[in-house]
């Protein structure tokens, strides 16, 4: 059993920066591909970004393309998610989640594993 705890968030103005972090334990956090959702008021949940098992491979939201950044450090357990050019529209709960599959996937169902989110505000 994998746990995930995700911080980091807080209100930020349009325009600024914030980086989440997300700590694994209770399993081989190099054994999975670790991504990064989000979901908004009255919305469904989105993918944002996730990286492979090593971190060489990244895909990203073309919404965040740019602006965001996922890196890994598998000696600390921790991915994280490095968030510039803030915007409002990226207000939501943000969910670190681990894959234990074969391929890298932009599909939450894939995920076996998921935090309990951390608020991410961008005021206007």
């Amino acid at each position: 059993q994998v746990q995930l705890v995700e911080s980091g968030g807080g209100l930020v103005q349009a325009g600024g920066s914030l980086r989440l972090s997300c700590i694994a334990s209770g399993g081989t956090f190099s054994s999975y591909h670790m991504g990064w959702f989000r979901r908004a008021p009255g919305k469904e949940r989105e993918f944002v970004a996730v990286t492979s098992r090593d971190g060489g491979i990244k895909y990203y939201a073309n919404s965040v393309k740019g602006r965001f950044t996922i890196s890994r450090d598998n000696a600390k357990n921790t991915v994280y998610l490095q968030m510039n050019s803030l915007k409002p529209e990226d207000t939501a709960v943000y969910y670190c989640a681990a894959d234990y599959s074969i391929l890298l996937a932009t599909a939450g169902g894939s995920y076996d594993y998921w935090g309990q989110g951390t608020q991410v505000t961008v005021s206007s």
